[in-house]
């Protein structure tokens, strides 16, 4: 009787030290096969952060760095949506917007008196014109089914200048609006420093703010070849630990203070100038038309693709990263309309501007425009009513 407890403390000692032991060694042999199962079970938590670009896990191969996806990733990256869809809208951007904007710079860089509303377009042509001249090598990359055939400073520069001039753009309509604001809403207080010298001031504030933007864009790698793939992608898939640690903050930053900021600013701005318009008598209600336009493009092509990179980083439960990389792809290549849509909203609306552009195609004898009324360029005043100039 004495013995027994003993025994049995003994036995069960023994009981423990075996379940221990046995539950370490199952977790021995568990990890084996964790590793084969890592992308999978990791992809569904780190891949939430970034609907942009697809997650991938490091392999090593012959002294040369691969990402491995899941068959799932590798199937949105082949969709219809990727390979023909985006395209295309890139190809009818690129037709559209190349031929409008180019010749829109040239008449404003050439033909126009420069005042400050001339500074503000012709800026917004030029940084609109570089978004273009970038698109054939995504176009190319698309139809070729997500493959990056240009190489890694190519990747680099394309995907620079791509976020560069269109958040640059939007820094630009700010300034556009700001202008329009101080014009029409306080014009004999901006009288005083409403100049060329303010005009540039503010094109060149956004360009540096536009470069500077891109600088943690262009310091990492960007292309990497797939595994069990032929195909090298270009910003499409990036390591996970980049973007949880680096591209995460990167592209909060620049969501809230490339678009958010500036949005609020073209909102109060312009919803002021229609106020004030509206105020000012029915004699403007073409220019009010035309400053509800406006504002509905940026809000309509630039709204989206900021939005759901917003909502998908403030929601890290969220888990269809991979449908939202599709609907995130196809809001970016809309929001590149904007930019060829841009001309005909600023410049090509006027009639004296559309005028203009084709007396120079016709006449013979070479003629200097001293002054040309672009959609910017007409203050309310009474002495204008013609449909044909606004106050944008």
């Amino acid at each position: 009787m004495m013995g027994s407890p003993h025994r049995m403390c003994t036995n069960y000692s023994l009981l423990l030290v075996l379940a221990l032991l046995g539950n370490s060694l199952s977790n021995l042999e568990y990890d084996d096969y964790s590793n084969e199962d890592q992308s999978n079970e990791t992809g569904k938590e780190g891949s939430v952060l970034c609907p942009r670009s697809f997650p991938g896990d490091i392999v090593y191969k012959e002294n040369q760095t691969f990402l491995s996806i899941p068959t799932t990733s590798r199937v949105h990256l082949n969709s219809f949506i990727t390979v023909m869809l985006i395209p295309s809208i890139y190809t009818i951007v690129f037709l559209v917007g190349l031929p409008s904007n180019a010749l829109a710079l040239w008449v404003l860089a050439t033909k126009v008196k420069k005042m400050t509303s001339t500074i503000f377009l012709m800026n917004l042509a030029f940084a609109d014109l570089l978004l273009i001249l970038v698109l054939p090598f995504k176009i190319s990359y698309y139809f070729l089914g997500n493959n990056w055939i240009f190489g890694e400073v190519m990747c680099r520069s394309l995907t620079s200048f791509f976020y560069g001039n269109m958040y640059c753009s939007i820094l630009l309509l700010m300034s556009i609006s700001v202008d329009r604001y101080l014009a029409v809403v306080h014009p004999f207080f901006s009288r005083t420093f409403r100049s060329n010298t303010f005009a540039f001031g503010m094109c060149f504030t956004s360009w540096i703010i536009a470069i500077l933007s891109t600088i943690p864009l262009a310091t990492i790698r960007q292309s990497y070849p797939l595994t069990l793939t032929k195909f090298t992608v270009c910003h499409d898939v990036l390591p996970r630990q980049e973007q949880t640690e680096y591209l995460f903050y990167y592209f909060m930053c620049l969501i809230v203070l490339g678009f958010l900021l500036p949005l609020c600013i073209i909102i109060f701005c312009y919803a002021s100038v229609i106020r004030a318009l509206i105020a000012s008598g029915d004699k403007y209600s073409y220019a009010v038309k035309l400053s509800a336009l406006v504002l509905v493009i940026v809000v309509v092509f630039l709204t989206p693709s900021n939005v759901v990179l917003l909502l998908h980083y403030s929601d890290h439960c969220l888990h269809s990263y991979e449908d939202l990389y599709a609907v995130y792809m196809v809001c970016l290549a809309i929001s590149s309309i904007n930019s060829c849509v841009d001309p005909f909203v600023y410049y090509y609306v006027s009639d004296e501007f559309r005028e203009k552009v084709i007396r120079q195609f016709r006449k013979k004898p070479r003629l200097s425009i001293t002054s040309l009324k672009t959609s910017k360029d007409i203050l309310p005043t009474s002495n204008y009513t013609t449909h044909s100039h606004s106050v944008l």
